[in-house]
C-alpha cells in the first residue's frame, strides 16, 4: 500500500487542492484505510475456488488475505425483513 499512498500524496492530492481551490493542504481528503471484500459463494462446494480467490487478493494487495467464513447464512434475511418490517401494524 505504500505505492498507492505515495502516489496519492505526490500526484492526486495536489491536483485536488488545485482543482477545488483549497487554501490549506489539510482541507484535502486523506486516505486512512483501504478495505477489500470478496464474496465467494461457490467456496462451499469447491475449496479450490477459495484458494484461487485468496491468491488473487494476495496478488492485488501484496498481503495475505484474512479469510473469514460466515457463521450463519443471510439468504433468508430479505424474506424475514419483508415479513417483519413491512407487515401492517395492528
Amino acid at each position: 500500500m505504500a505505492r498507492l499512498k505515495t502516489r496519492y500524496n505526490e500526484e492526486i492530492r495536489p491536483a485536488l487542492i488545485q482543482r477545488f481551490g483549497y487554501s490549506s493542504p489539510m482541507q484535502a481528503p486523506r486516505i486512512e484505510k483501504i478495505t477489500l471484500n470478496m464474496g465467494v459463494g461457490d467456496a462451499k462446494q469447491d475449496s479450490k475456488v477459495l484458494d484461487a480467490a485468496t491468491e488473487q487478493l494476495a496478488t492485488i494487495t501484496g498481503q495475505k488475505p484474512n479469510v473469514r467464513r460466515a457463521r450463519k447464512s443471510i439468504a433468508a434475511f430479505g424474506r424475514w425483513w419483508r415479513l417483519t418490517m413491512l407487515r401492517p401494524s395492528t
